[in-house]
């Protein structure tokens, strides 16, 4: 199936989804949105898949919200066509019966790491950063964030970093748990699909 703000591609037994908006920083659309559910769907109905990777290639993981959509969010009917179909998309990827692998480079924020936060594995490569931006301009996380967050880094670490609103380091996002996986920088993809050879091998 062809996409347009997502690339595909099969490499062994994994099913790698490459978020590719490069001009806008791989922000999700409602578009990108359903391209990724399309995919991953597809991906988990597929005997010869057993794992699927979500990337955003090598400069960035995902700005986040794509916010000239979300900024026309004007009434509840709008906010659930555009949060919504995030947090369904979330709740997709943790469902899943094969496990779903973010392999993170370069900055991964607010939307972009609930994103990553709903996979079962983060692979953070040296260099990647992350944060969840909304209270800078008085929102909230829309995609989930606020309650992955304590989950993965207790209620400390993720009141910090969501009043503060700082980005924070991948050997910081490792160290309080919100990585599983640090790597060197150019790596994460290339250890995210060794973590699907091992599922094979399981």
């Amino acid at each position: 199936m062809a996409y347009e703000n997502i690339q595909t591609q099969q490499d062994g037994p994994a099913f790698v989804v490459t978020i590719h908006r490069p001009d806008k920083r791989n922000a999700l659309s409602l578009q990108t949105m359903d391209e990724i559910t399309g995919a991953v769907r597809a991906a988990d109905a597929d005997a010869a898949v057993r794992a699927i990777v979500i990337t955003g290639g090598t400069q960035f993981f995902s700005a986040g919200a794509d916010l000239n959509e979300a900024l026309q969010v004007k009434s509840v009917m709008d906010g659930d066509a555009f949060f919504g179909r995030a947090n369904r998309l979330c709740a997709l990827l943790e469902s899943l019966g094969k496990p779903v692998i973010a392999a993170i480079e370069g900055f991964c924020i607010t939307g972009g790491l609930e994103l990553a936060m709903a996979c079962d594995i983060r692979v953070g490569a040296q260099g990647s950063s992350f944060a969840i931006t909304s209270a800078r301009i008085g929102t909230v996380a829309g995609f989930g964030g606020t309650q992955r967050l304590p989950r993965l880094v207790g209620p400390g670490h993720a009141m910090d970093m969501l009043f503060a609103a700082e980005t924070v380091d991948a050997d910081y996002a490792f160290r309080i748990g919100l990585l599983t996986r640090l790597v060197e920088k150019g790596q994460a993809l290339a250890e995210a699909k060794r973590l699907a050879l091992q599922v094979v091998a399981t």
